[in-house]
Order: C-alpha cells, then sequence, then structure tokens
C-alpha cells in the first residue's frame, strides 16, 4: 500500500519475488555500491560522472522543489539516482520520467492501489511472470513472462500488470540494474484467441506508455519465442505506441 509520500510498500529488501532473490537495494543514505567496472560503464553509457554524482541528484531535487513544491514523492539520492540514470543525466529529461511515473500511478489507481506482493500472489503462483536467478552475460536480469499461462477466467489481466510494475519496482532497486538494464523475455507458447485478444489497444497503450516513459528502467531487449501465428496480430495492436529505439530491440 503507498504510505503518505506514496511510495510503494514492497516488503522487506530481499523479499522472494516471482522465486527469485533479488539483490539487496542501496542503504538509504546513498553509498555507491557500483563495482569500478559497473562506474566505468555508466561514465561511458550513462553520462555519469562519480565526482558530479551528488551535485547533479541536489539539482534535480532543487527543480523538483522549485517547480513541482506539491508533488508527493521521494527525495533521497539514490531514488533519484534511478530517474537520472534512465535518461543519461539529463536533467530535464530526468525530471519529465519523474512526472510521468507519478501521473501513471494517479491515473491508473486498479494497477497502483494496494500494490504489494500478497496482493500479486495467484500471478506469481500461475507462472505468468518470473525472473530468471541469474543475470544474462552483460548483468541485465531477465523478466520472463508467460502470457499462455494465464486465462481469461483466472483473474483480471490488469493483475498481470500489477505483477509486472511491482517486479520492476524490486529489480530497479539495485544500482547494477539501472547501470546494466533488464532484458525482457516473451514466451508465447500456449498462447490462443482468448489470450492474444489481452490486452486490447487501450490497455496495450497504457502498459507500454509506462515501461517507455513512465518508468526509471533500461530496457535493452525484448525477445520473443514460440510465437503463434496469431503473434502479427498481437504485435500489431503493440506496435503503434512503440517508440522506434523500442522497436528496434524487439526481436523474434
Amino acid at each position: 500500500m503507498a504510505d503518505q509520500n506514496g511510495h510503494i510498500d514492497l516488503g522487506p529488501p530481499r523479499e522472494m519475488v516471482a522465486g527469485v532473490g533479488f539483490p539487496a537495494p542501496p542503504p538509504p543514505i546513498y553509498a555507491c555500491t557500483l563495482t569500478p567496472e559497473l562506474v566505468a560503464k555508466a561514465r561511458e553509457e550513462l553520462q555519469e560522472k562519480p565526482e558530479w554524482r551528488l551535485r547533479d541528484v541536489q539539482a534535480l531535487r532543487d527543480m523538483i522543489l522549485k517547480d513541482h513544491p506539491n508533488l508527493r514523492t521521494r527525495l533521497d539520492d539514490a531514488f533519484l539516482l534511478r530517474f537520472l540514470r534512465a535518461r543519461k543525466f539529463d536533467y530535464d529529461r530526468a525530471l519529465q520520467l519523474l512526472m510521468n511515473y507519478h501521473a501513471n500511478r494517479k491515473a491508473w489507481p486498479e494497477v497502483f492501489q494496494d500494490l504489494k506482493p500478497s496482493t500479486v500472489k495467484h500471478v506469481l503462483d500461475l507462472g505468468f511472470l518470473t525472473v530468471l536467478p541469474r543475470p544474462d552475460p552483460h548483468g541485465r536480469y531477465i523478466l520472463c513472462l508467460r502470457p499462455g499461462k494465464w486465462k481469461a477466467n483466472d483473474y483480471p489481466f490488469v493483475d498481470n500488470i500489477r505483477a509486472i510494475y511491482l517486479t520492476l519496482e524490486k529489480l530497479i532497486q539495485p544500482e547494477e540494474t539501472q547501470v546494466n538494464g533488464i532484458v525482457i523475455l516473451v514466451d508465447y507458447g500456449g498462447v490462443g484467441l482468448s489470450q492474444a485478444s489481452n490486452p486490447g489497444p487501450l490497455l496495450a497503450k497504457k502498459v507500454v506508455g509506462i515501461l517507455q516513459d513512465g518508468f526509471p528502467i533500461r530496457i535493452k531487449a525484448v525477445n520473443i519465442i514460440n510465437e503463434p501465428r496469431i503473434f502479427k496480430g498481437i504485435f500489431a495492436i503493440i506496435k503503434p505506441f512503440l517508440k522506434e529505439k523500442m522497436a528496434e530491440r524487439v526481436s523474434n
């Protein structure tokens, strides 16, 4: 459940989600946990300079306090760093991402209200969503979605979106994920017409909007396996909402 500052209850730092023990999040008082290799990667790919890191965080914090003094958001270093890294330390774009993050949560209460592990346990138990136990060779965790596990009479499709969002909230806590990004693996094995009709265009637009412009995570690839004959129809629903860069990262 969201507290008075709008935080999502994610349970203990190392709570098991989908059978995976996530790396522990950074401590409340920021201290960099990146390895020297990841510090170098962040410098090269994200324009993150360790000597300017806290200055950049303070600059974003000042923009929030000046331009959006009534925004109910976390302002700690670790939280704001997620948005700076996701937008390569461009202050304006990081601020817009933060605003989108909160706007989405306010506009879609059926997804974000009372969002905690216990409310999506049935989704995880069904196997719709898992996180593979080890990162890939590039250090990216792999979020595996299996739409064929879900049937329309199991529970509302929006519960799947809740589970995806909560898992992303857990994944983004460790700094290595903020730098390396994640990979989404979609296994369409067992998908039929009933699953293909969910989500519809409106729901698809909302989900894609959150992943592209409303959440501080770097999606480095979307890999699709076992695509059925109707996959072209499924992708046709989603493709109009994908930005060019994201569309290029989808492979099957």
